[in-house]
């Protein structure tokens, strides 16, 4: 399994208010999930005769295989707690969950394979944005110049076929 934050809320509305967060922040629906006793969401398709059996299957797959992470975490579910599950993609994305999560009032976390991740960057290095490497910015006084950046990176081939 990839690299996973979960984080264990005591109440339904943080955990659904953190999900919320993150999705504004830009995290894909796909890699954030809320699990709760009366919203199971994916744990509630795994195979399974109770809730509980079906929340430690889908724990355990999501710990890697940790049993008693699995156990923990599906009796906790069962007692009323809501978990929110991250994939996050890198360091940056760890750390913004982190926050989001923390600030949203989460109780406990549990960390896999976050060391482990693929070379993946999902969340920009910096704080301007990546557009900007292709943005043209022209003075003033040539702004009718060039109105495309094909214009603006092609310029001396253009001029040299007329």
């Amino acid at each position: 399994m990839s690299a996973v934050l979960l984080a264990v809320f005591d109440d339904y509305e943080s955990a659904h208010g953190a999900c919320i967060k993150l999705v504004r922040d830009g995290f894909p629906t796909d890699r954030v999930e809320l699990t709760a006793r009366h919203d199971p969401g994916r744990a509630g398709l795994e195979p399974g005769e109770t809730l509980h059996a079906k929340l430690s299957r889908y724990f355990e797959t999501v710990c890697s295989g940790d049993r008693e992470c699995a156990q923990r975490l599906a009796g906790a579910v069962d007692n009323g707690a809501t978990t929110v599950t991250v994939h996050p993609r890198g360091v940056i994305e760890v750390e913004r969950a982190m926050s989001i999560l923390e600030q949203a009032g989460a109780a406990e976390f549990f960390r896999h394979d976050l060391q482990k991740q693929a070379f993946e960057h999902a969340a920009a290095r910096h704080d301007r944005a990546w557009i900007r490497h292709f943005w043209v910015d022209l003075p003033p006084e040539s702004a009718g110049e060039f109105h495309c950046i094909y214009c603006r990176l092609f310029e001396r081939r253009a001029a040299s076929s007329v």
